[in-house]
């Protein structure tokens, strides 16, 4: 049966502990890793001046031989005439064939304009991909971080409505809330969380130099076998990336 690994890492737009922006070193954590897909938050296409105005994903992809498809939250025009948009969002790496994608929107508060209401946004990735000739859905995302749980369980909610019924498909990310919210009680009646099933300690990985708080997530649906999960010790970003092996059983 095909195996294959999976990666959550929020990239920090490609900055580290360190404050180095250093796409290089990202992408060396991935490739150590052996990651055969990767949901990235936090990446810059063209953004500013902290990741060099570079389109981050494709320098990653490039570095990795992967394909990828990119969900910007915001898509902004450019600092400068002629040149690209600015974009901010989340992100797909694969080794596998993307052979369908959508990037939906969930209800978020700017962090562009601080006085506008919660709005409809863009910035959760679907992509199918083609792994040895099946369908296996990714979906990434990046809940609101504000204390108040009241925005991330209405966007958990939406998450739902998009994504259906969990055989075959994967949702990881930035969740920015504990194993024990309350807001992300429907999302593990639906999906596995893999460290819940194969992890062996708290699974922290925020802040990376010394983990507090367990808020990134890979979650497996039906027919998805999780063998072993893993956390990566790296200063590259200020998250450290969560990694989980995975069975196919469809």
């Amino acid at each position: 049966m095909t195996a294959f690994k999976i990666m959550s890492y929020n990239i920090h737009s490609g900055i580290g502990m360190d404050g180095v922006f250093d796409m290089d070193r990202i992408a060396g954590v991935i490739r150590q890793a052996g990651a055969d897909m990767i949901g990235l938050q936090e990446a810059d296409v063209h953004w500013g001046p902290r990741s060099r105005f570079g389109h981050t994903v494709e320098e990653l992809a490039q570095a990795l031989g992967m394909f990828y498809y990119t969900a910007p939250v915001y898509d902004l025009p450019p600092q400068r005439e002629g040149e690209p948009n600015r974009q901010f969002g989340v992100a797909v790496l694969s080794r596998f064939p993307i052979v369908r994608a959508a990037n939906h929107r969930l209800t978020r508060l700017s962090t562009q304009d601080r006085e506008a209401p919660p709005t409809p946004m863009p910035g959760f990735a679907e992509t199918v991909l083609d792994v040895d000739g099946t369908a296996v859905t990714v979906y990434v995302t990046h809940l609101d971080y504000r204390p108040n749980p009241a925005l991330r369980q209405l966007q958990v909610t939406e998450m739902l409505d998009i994504v259906g019924e969990s055989s075959g498909k994967l949702l990881l990310g930035d969740f920015n809330a504990g194993p024990e919210a309350p807001e992300l009680e429907r999302l593990f009646e639906r999906f596995g969380d893999t460290w819940s099933i194969r992890g062996s300690d708290p699974g922290l990985s925020f802040p990376a130099d010394e983990p507090r708080s367990k808020i990134d997530y890979i979650l497996a649906g039906d027919g998805l076998r999780v063998k072993e999960t893993s956390v990566i010790e790296s200063l590259a970003s200020d998250h450290r990336p969560i990694v989980a092996s995975i069975r196919l059983e469809l």
